[in-house]
């Protein structure tokens, strides 16, 4: 994936790029119950953040996988971060409620956020260390396997 994102960034220098290993770009703005937020406020956490939307099938799916991991390593406190690009808030809201998401989603009507993280597909989800720092990435659905070796990656 980083070989992809390489080539994003030749094309165009001036795209941002996120890599591994290096801090986690802002993240700002207002989630869907209204609040203001901002990444900087979970320093000192693991955090996933994650780029989804309703309507997306891989999106939906990930949800109980993502709800389970945050009450399994509540205990590490392990924050979940969405980022809603795609959709209507009402939708996210209605779809978070239904699967018992208790995580805050910034709304990003106009794709700012996933642009700066170089969002290919939803989902998409970063793994980012209690410094701040990205661990790792994942283009696609979030299976076990795939969050356990990348959450081992941001635990410590």
């Amino acid at each position: 994936m980083s070989v992809i994102i390489a080539a994003l960034a030749a094309c165009s220098p001036t795209v941002p790029t996120v890599k591994v290993g290096e801090t986690a770009p802002a993240i700002t703005g207002t989630t869907l119950d209204g609040k203001p937020f901002d990444l900087a406020s979970l320093k000192g956490r693991p955090v996933l953040v994650n780029f989804w939307y309703p309507t997306c099938v891989p999106c939906r799916e990930e949800f109980p996988l993502l709800v389970k991991e945050l009450q399994a390593k509540a205990g590490d406190d392990f924050a979940v971060v969405g980022v809603l690009s795609k959709d209507t808030p009402d939708m996210a809201r209605d779809f978070a409620a239904q699967m018992g998401a208790t995580w805050p989603t910034v709304i990003d009507k106009d794709q700012a956020i996933a642009k700066q993280y170089l969002v290919l597909g939803w989902p998409q989800s970063y793994y980012i260390d209690r410094e701040g720092v990205v661990r790792a990435l994942q283009i696609g659905e979030i299976e076990d396997p795939d969050f356990q070796t990348n959450y081992a990656k941001i635990a410590g």
